[in-house]
């Protein structure tokens, strides 16, 4: 397999609203950090941005620790134009609290209201930023429902190359399923597996597609 440089977000992110609470998410980073362990034992270079995770990266892996989603889409624009292959794994917030409280906000027996604002979309823009032939941009697609379908339209509207689709019940889990979309429409299905095995399989995909073996 051609040796490339592999970019990889994994682990939730953390939103705060006062120096003590935050909005986030029930993500491991566990499938991040195994297709950068898979990818590493490929002889691939790994540069993995992580939100807070209690998991132990690879050796041989460039680390960046992030926590908030304005933390790792900062990073990420600095590291994307090198890589060959971009896989964006991580759970990352979709919204954030409009305002940071600098001291711990007190409970009261009042209702509280928190406005929240969305968070940059960093998939949709690597992929508007891209300028390098050949590169390979992966996202995943976390779904409740009609997951092929909501998958399918994220790998369009942010021009993707392959999303992986999976469902909810795989987060905090040992093991996944999923569906592989590629650009072309056609769907690999990756029965419920341990998540190593997964990953290996995800890998597999994402590096055969690269070297052209499929559409």
């Amino acid at each position: 397999m051609k040796k490339r440089k592999f970019l990889i977000t994994a682990g939730p992110t953390r939103e705060y609203m006062d120096p003590v609470r935050f909005i986030s998410n029930a993500s491991s980073g566990k499938m991040g950090y195994l297709i950068a362990e898979e990818a590493l034992k490929k002889g691939n270079i790994v540069t993995l941005i992580s939100g807070p995770t209690c998991l132990k990266p690879p050796l041989k892996t460039r680390v960046i620790s992030i926590i908030s989603a304005e933390d790792m889409h900062k990073e990420v624009r600095k590291c994307f134009p090198e890589c060959d292959v971009f896989i964006s794994c991580a759970a990352v917030s979709d919204y954030k609290p409009l305002r940071f409280e600098k001291s711990k906000i007190k409970k009261s027996s009042q209702v509280m209201t928190i406005k929240l604002a969305p968070t940059s979309d960093i998939l949709k823009s690597a992929t508007e930023s891209k300028t390098k032939k050949g590169k390979i941009i992966v996202g995943f697609a976390l779904e409740t429902e009609n997951i092929i379908k909501n998958a399918r339209k994220k790998l369009y509207e942010k021009s993707l190359d392959i999303v992986i689709a999976n469902p909810s019940e795989s987060m905090e889990s040992d093991k996944s399923e999923a569906a592989v979309i590629l650009k072309n429409g056609e769907i690999i299905k990756l029965k419920k597996s341990p998540k190593k095995i997964i990953a290996k399989k995800i890998l597999k995909i994402i590096s055969d597609y690269a070297d052209g073996k499929i559409d």
